[in-house]
């Protein structure tokens, strides 16, 4: 089984600045971000979210009518439900926290659209708490890597990692495993031939 040690110093080499992909420059920003990002591209939701963060700040969100956030987010898909979302999170926020997002894991997964994941990504970059967000890039590699099984839930994943990698470097590897996913070991067409892991790959071996 790969050592913590080996996947941090590779991942090092291979993603040195690792970083959030998601453009934001307001914490509530990366919070609707993220949100849009489920079942999305990085890059197409940077390219909505520059057209609705120029349009509408947290007070002026929480006003908007759904269709005209509707009209901005289709491009992210699932728009209608997201819309709802996004509104009814800047209504909260505006109201609980005068459009600050808090450092509380609970109050933030009370909030519609703001699974677990979305909440470490959140609270990992925002607030620098240690969390391994695990998303579909985080889960491919980890399964292929032999850290967690296919058949485990992302909970089970997200628990396994925590217990296998050092709590110091969670954040960073995170992102690391997000940018590897996405970039190297891809879901469809993995670049195999030069990467660090093949021996300890059971993707690899299997082919």
């Amino acid at each position: 089984m790969m050592k913590s040690d080996i996947l941090i110093t590779e991942l090092d080499k291979l993603f040195p600045t690792a970083k959030c992909e998601l453009n934001y420059t307001k914490d509530y920003e990366l919070l609707i971000a993220t949100v849009l990002s489920a079942q999305c591209t990085d890059k197409r939701v940077n390219e909505v979210t520059k057209i609705l963060f120029s349009k509408y700040d947290i007070n002026t969100l929480k006003d908007a009518s759904l269709t005209e956030i509707e009209n901005i987010i289709r491009p992210c898909g699932s728009y209608t439900k997201k819309a709802y979302y996004l509104k009814s999170i800047a209504t909260s926020l505006v109201n609980d926290y005068q459009g600050k997002v808090p450092n509380n894991r609970k109050y933030l997964e009370s909030l519609p659209g703001v699974g677990r994941k979305t909440c470490n990504v959140v609270l990992s970059n925002i607030y620098n708490v240690p969390a391994i967000a695990v998303d579909t890039h985080v889960a491919r590699v980890s399964v292929r890597l032999g850290l967690a099984k296919e058949k485990d839930n992302v909970l089970t994943i997200e628990q396994k990692l925590m217990k296998k990698l050092p709590k110091d470097h969670w954040s960073r590897l995170h992102h690391q495993l997000v940018l590897f996913g996405r970039y190297k070991c891809k879901a469809l067409k993995p670049e195999c031939s030069n990467c660090p892991f093949q021996k300890y790959c059971l993707y690899y071996k299997k082919r």
